[in-house]
Parts: structure tokens; sequence; C-alpha cells
């Protein structure tokens, strides 16, 4: 199967037994030391890979925000095209390169999202898109990742027979941990696209399961 030009796969990832043996040693200190203090990340391994390690071996599932302060999660409203991701919950997500997108954001600007993380062709692939004018800001700076079990968080049904890697919880939720990352260490970084407001509006009006309408 072919994808189209605009999904982004995963970055290869195939840790050795050292690198997840690594992994796990860090996870456990992390959950051990608890969430009042981020990480103490010093491995060699890309940290986008230590997160998709959590949140696939590991049973945990990740939030991204630029709040670094964060005690507990509430559930809030969403306005999503999907009824799924439309209600008022906790919103994380199964993967672990997903969340940095939404930690590294600046949202202190107006603008509108278009991004997903599905499993296509036995690939793990990305979409981000963000209202062109704040992509032409640079809108980016830390944010922090935060670890939550994933006990109590509903997976997002299948799109068209398509693994989606949302969940969400309909009541509060803790963080047992959090790691700081930096814009740079997000591997999507150059490759998210800008759109045009009105164009996506009315695109995804006339056609909601049209994702992504394309603004090129």
């Amino acid at each position: 199967m072919d994808l189209p030009s605009y999904w982004l796969p995963r970055p290869p990832f195939s840790p050795d037994d050292k690198t997840l043996a690594e992994f796990a040693s860090l996870l456990a200190d992390a959950v051990a030391q608890g969430p009042d203090k981020p990480i103490p990340y010093t491995l060699a391994a890309p940290k986008w890979q230590f997160l998709c390690y959590v949140a696939e071996q590991a049973g945990y599932v990740l939030h991204g925000s630029n709040n670094p302060s964060i005690e507990r999660f509430d559930p809030r409203r969403s306005y999503d095209s999907d009824a799924f991701g439309n209600r008022t919950a906790v919103y994380a997500a199964s993967d672990g390169i997903w969340p940095m997108f939404y930690a590294i954001l600046n949202r202190d600007h107006p603008l509108s999202m278009v991004n997903s993380c599905s499993d296509l062709a036995g690939k793990t692939c990305y979409y981000f898109s963000i209202s062109r004018p704040v992509l032409d800001l640079d809108p980016w700076h830390e944010g922090t990742v935060y670890l939550l079990s994933a006990e109590g968080f509903e997976h997002q049904p299948p799109i068209r027979g398509i693994r989606q890697r949302q969940v969400v919880k309909l009541t509060s939720a803790q963080p047992v941990a959090k790691l700081r990352v930096l814009p740079e260490k997000f591997p999507s970084l150059s490759d998210v696209r800008g759109h045009d407001d009105a164009v996506i509006q009315a695109r995804s009006t006339a056609d909601p399961d049209g994702f992504p309408w394309i603004d090129d």
C-alpha cells in the first residue's frame, strides 16, 4: 500500500536489549520519584524513543502540554469533527511522538490544528498542520509530556479499519511522571504544515470524512 506523501511515517524505532533495559530502569525510577520534578533524562536514545516505549510497552498513555506544573487532569470540553473527540474528557495518546507536538506548540496564539496519529500499512504515521500565520511566527518552545496510567482510558475505535492512537478518560487522571521536551528534539518539526483556516473550515464542513482537507 502506497501512502499519500502527506503522511509522515515514524522514524525507525528498534531499540536493542540494552536500550530497553535502560528505558525500563529510568521509567521505574521516574514513577518512584513521582511527578513533582521532571524525569532527569541522560540516556543516549532520543526522548521520543523513550516515550514510544512508555506508551507502547509499559502501560501508560501520554499527554503533552505547555503547562509544566499540572497536578491533575480534569475532563475538559473538546471540539472535534469526530464524535469520539467531541466530548468532555481527559485526552491522551498511546504514542510517544504525537503528544510532543502538543507540548512544544505555543498555543497562546489563536490557531486551528489538523493533526492525527494512525497506524497505516503497518506503520505509525502522523499528520501535523496549524494555522499558517501562526506557523510563520515559529511558535515552538519547551514543553512537558505527562505520563498517565492507561487504566480507565478508552481507545478511539478504528476509522475505516485504521487504528487510531487517541485515548480518552471521562474522569480525572493524575500524572505519575513528566518529561520536559524541546522543539529541536521533535522529529517532525520541519514537516509541520501551515493551512488557511477558512479553507480548512469550508472543506471539512463540505466533506467531514475528507481528512486532512489538504490546503496546498
